[in-house]
């Protein structure tokens, strides 16, 4: 079974008429990165694409993700369930590692991806969040693919230093000091 690393951009939010807050069912998705350790290969989809992607899902027992709990699974899941029944496509019985979710949990507060890469990679997302969106809105697709794949990236980047160190550093909101924060996941010895 194949470990995945992915993120998902949607073409609206939750703030968008007719969305509202925690309406995971009416969000539409615009793009789907996504790192394969099986294949050692990233992928890139579109909503149109969402068979393949499945196939690609349907073969995992890991995924990892920054907020996936909160965001990834749950939009992503509403379009497997469309798309078939399938146990191997329910989302919440895979194993998940949610990068945010375990910086959270350890220091009480969230934290973006970008600030987290810049203090263990030395490197910031290009780009705000609420550009993607935008580039879709414009048909900018192939900007917004490399967008969501240097997003999934870092995050992989991220987890593979978090298991081979067991931590990763947190800097303080307010001092911006560098705390070592345990991660969860690092007693991980394979991929599944």
């Amino acid at each position: 079974m194949d470990t995945l690393v992915f993120d998902i951009e949607t073409q609206n939010f939750f703030s968008d008429p007719g969305v509202g807050r925690d309406n995971f069912e009416a969000l539409k998705i615009s793009v789907v990165g996504v790192y394969s350790y099986n294949q050692n290969k990233y992928f890139c989809y579109e909503e149109k694409e969402m068979e393949r992607l499945a196939e690609l899902f349907a073969g995992s027992s890991r995924l990892i993700g920054f907020s996936l709990n909160r965001y990834d699974v749950p939009v992503l899941n509403v379009y497997f369930q469309r798309l078939r029944n399938d146990p191997q496509l329910d989302l919440w019985r895979k194993e998940r590692v949610d990068l945010l979710q375990e910086v959270e949990q350890a220091t009480g507060k969230r934290i973006s991806l970008s600030r987290l890469a810049e203090a263990n990679l030395g490197e910031r997302k290009s780009r705000a969040s609420a550009e993607a969106i935008q580039m879709f809105d414009e048909g900018r697709i192939e900007e917004l693919k490399e967008y969501c794949l240097l997003d999934v990236r870092l995050t992989k980047q991220l987890y593979d230093l978090s298991r081979a160190q067991g931590f990763l550093l947190v800097p303080d909101r307010e001092t911006g000091a560098l705390r070592q924060v345990p991660t969860p996941h690092a007693n991980q010895t394979k991929l599944l």
